[in-house]
């Protein structure tokens, strides 16, 4: 028994993921031809996706704001619980990784439910604002440049309803956030963000120690 988060070696995880993952026949061949390139440290944890997928579920989630694709995967997860009607708006800019994902959001039969813009980030969630979108997003993703964090976090917190719920990733860094000797910028503006969503009162919060660390912030 522990009061303190279970440690993850090797033999709980592949437990963790042989009781608990459930993953469809796409999700399984996207991660796999991902992790074939050379930056597929990119790509969340199958259990990560299946965590936001339930996510997403809980909430009745119809659309979704997703910052930072990379392959598709998280979206995939997301699409897949996603009414008929349900949207995932899908920001990036990389159109080689964009066309991985088309190929695996078409053979999954949810493309239908993915509407990818290959812009900046900031640029598609400021005309949304601009169209009085604000309150019309059920969640939101954040998986993007890091020293845009608390910028993307601000926007799509006007664009969520009350309720929703932001998840930002990689808030653990592999643990560099904690390490006061690491001073890169990308470091930086993960613990501006993370110190950023610990003060603010408008949103409920919870850090969880998955995959590399993603915060969830439910908008008051």
């Amino acid at each position: 028994m522990s009061n303190q988060t279970l440690p993850i070696n090797d033999t709980i995880y592949y437990y963790l993921l042989d009781h608990s993952l459930r993953e469809s026949n796409s999700l399984k061949a996207l991660r796999e031809e991902t992790m074939s390139l050379d930056m597929s440290r990119m790509q969340i944890a199958p259990e990560q996706g299946q965590f936001m997928a339930l996510l997403v579920s809980m909430l009745g989630a119809k659309n979704i704001i997703e910052l930072g694709v990379f392959t598709g995967y998280s979206t995939l997860c997301m699409a897949q619980v996603l009414p008929e009607d349900g949207r995932v708006l899908a920001c990036d800019l990389d159109e080689e990784w964009a066309t991985i994902a088309r190929k695996y959001w078409r053979q999954a039969g949810v493309d239908n439910k993915i509407e990818l813009h290959l812009a900046p980030a900031k640029d598609t969630l400021a005309a949304l604002i601009d169209k009085n979108e604000q309150g019309q997003f059920d969640f939101a993703f954040i998986d993007a440049d890091k020293e845009n964090y608390i910028i993307y976090y601000e926007q799509c917190l006007k664009l969520l309803r009350p309720g929703g719920v932001i998840a930002v990733d990689n808030v653990l860094w592999d643990g560099n956030v904690a390490d006061n000797s690491i001073q890169d910028a990308e470091t930086q503006a993960i613990r501006a963000l993370n110190e950023h969503i610990h003060r603010d009162q408008r949103v409920d919060i919870s850090l969880v120690p998955i995959g590399d660390g993603l915060t969830l912030a439910r908008k008051c």
